[in-house]
């Protein structure tokens, strides 16, 4: 029988659009449940989470995408943890959740593609270990909701979900925050039966 999947929910902030060029300024990670191909059971996202503010990479920035997470480059560049450290931390982590639960990690963010591209290129470039969710344990919240409700993709954003899916939460632009507030989101989806339900 296969482990059951244990679902955990990524935000990061970066300063730029895509990782190598510019810098992952932070990131966090909070587990939303376990699946176990048939019965999804929820966790509180608050319990077990981890994050991390990292010191850039390079001097190449877009001030516009810097000014979003709210987060001063210049404390990064002097408090920020190591990369190297701090993604190794983090795949240990992530490996410890799912042995704990005896349970496969598995990435999940909205919109996955722009979270998973920083998280990946992160662990492989970083982690003494690589990435702790293999090259595609990976679950996007926002195609999830466009298969449940039968939307096309432009319609599958927060801004047309039904409002009983959302997290009553903020979405702030701190990774840790966001990562709790959108585990919320998975929780809501994965037990919500889409447009069959009245």
């Amino acid at each position: 029988m296969a482990r059951p999947d244990v679902l955990i929910s990524v935000d990061i902030e970066a300063d730029g659009p895509i990782p190598g060029d510019y810098s992952m300024l932070s990131f966090g990670l909070a587990v939303a449940g376990v699946y176990d191909g048939s019965e999804f059971r929820a966790t509180d996202p608050d319990e077990e989470t981890f994050y991390a503010e990292l010191r850039p990479i390079g001097d190449r920035f877009d001030p516009k995408a810097l000014a979003v997470s709210g987060l001063d480059r210049d404390v990064l560049l002097r408090d920020g943890r190591d990369p190297a450290e701090a993604m190794t931390e983090a795949a240990a982590w992530v490996r410890g959740v799912g042995s704990e639960l005896d349970a496969m990690p598995v990435f999940v963010a909205y919109p996955l593609s722009f979270d998973w591209m920083w998280m990946y290129w992160y662990f492989i470039r970083y982690a003494a270990t690589g990435s702790p969710f293999g090259h595609s344990r990976c679950l996007d919240m926002k195609t999830m909701y466009s298969v449940k409700s039968g939307a096309v993709l432009s319609r599958s954003t927060k801004r047309y979900m039904p409002k009983h899916l959302l997290s009553k939460r903020p979405h702030t632009h701190n990774a840790l925050d966001d990562a709790v507030e959108q585990a919320e989101l998975c929780q809501q989806l994965m037990t919500w039966r889409g447009r069959r339900e009245s």
